[in-house]
């Protein structure tokens, strides 16, 4: 019977994203053949033996182009499973090169961009063979493109992870910086409290009125400390509202009108955000695996 090693054993989970004990099973049964040892755990387990497609892609960066007059611009978010493969120069060049697609094309949708022309194949096929050579999954997550009513700035931080774009008129070039580093820095909900989500406000109403009933104080107390802290929150969560990180004795909005300058619009894509990320600890899982084998 072929032995089966601890790296068969891994490799063939990250293959498949089948538990630990079942692709050492599974090999076993095929006498150390990963091909067929996959091919018994799509039987057993169907889509929970997944290849990289339906594995996690939580990792990646933003693309960026502006248009040439500072008019228009586009972002895109493109994902991978690994910090490591968002630092591939040719995954680097694919985001830069869609963000370039969307500024020209102005596709409708996620659909639309995969099915433009891209060096003789289309978007989607480029992605899928740059996906087989990097050996993850890769996918486009979102892309915006802005058609500013004055001048767009834009700031990309932290190896790309963070992108901003702002439409804003008046003041100069370091004044339409200084706002896209805000938005990186604080990453507001909204650019004015009259736009946060009512949802939202609701909700922080309910906590602060749940804080504030625990005071004891009479009802009108109570509801003025409600108030209060339901203004802060938006001050927190709205642009305009915010203390200028260069200088918080001034509002983001008194240093506009400073400037004799306004925002009309922003677009902030953080990488990965909302996507739930699976950690996977190869040895901490074989211990665990092997303890509750002992038990049985």
């Amino acid at each position: 019977m072929a032995e089966i090693t601890a790296s068969m054993v891994k490799e063939l989970r990250e293959k498949t994203d089948a538990p630990m004990m079942e692709c050492k099973k599974a090999l076993s049964e095929a006498q150390g053949d990963p091909e067929k040892a996959q091919e018994l755990l799509r039987i057993r387990l169907g889509n929970k033996a997944s290849k990289s497609a339906s594995r996690v892609a939580a990792e990646g960066i933003v693309g960026v182009c502006i248009a040439a007059d500072g008019r228009s611009a586009a972002i895109v978010e493109l994902n991978c499973e690994t910090d490591f493969v968002a630092r591939n120069e040719d995954f680097v060049a694919f985001a830069a090169d869609l963000a370039k697609r969307v500024l020209e094309s102005t596709p409708a949708d996620l659909a639309a961009l995969a099915a433009l022309a891209h060096g003789g194949a289309t978007v989607e096929e480029a992605r899928k063979a740059l996906a087989g050579r990097i050996g993850e999954n890769l996918s486009i997550r979102r892309f915006t493109r802005l058609d500013a009513k004055g001048r767009v700035a834009h700031y990309v931080h932290g190896g790309a992870k963070i992108g901003v774009l702002v439409d804003y008129t008046g003041g100069d070039n370091q004044l339409g910086r200084d706002l896209a580093m805000q938005i990186a820095a604080t990453r507001p909900l909204a650019l004015s409290a009259e736009q946060v989500p009512g949802d939202l406000v609701r909700r922080e109403r309910d906590i602060a009125a749940a804080k504030a009933a625990e005071s004891g104080k009479p009802a009108d107390i109570v509801e003025k400390m409600v108030s209060g802290s339901v203004q802060r929150f938006l001050k927190e969560v709205s642009l305009l509202g915010q203390p200028f990180v260069k200088d918080d004795k001034q509002t983001v909005q008194a240093l506009l009108k400073a400037q004799r300058a306004s925002i009309h619009d922003y677009v902030l894509f953080v990488v990965g955000e909302g996507i739930e990320k699976k950690s996977s600890d190869f040895a901490a899982e074989v211990m665990a695996q092997a303890a509750q084998a002992a038990r049985v």
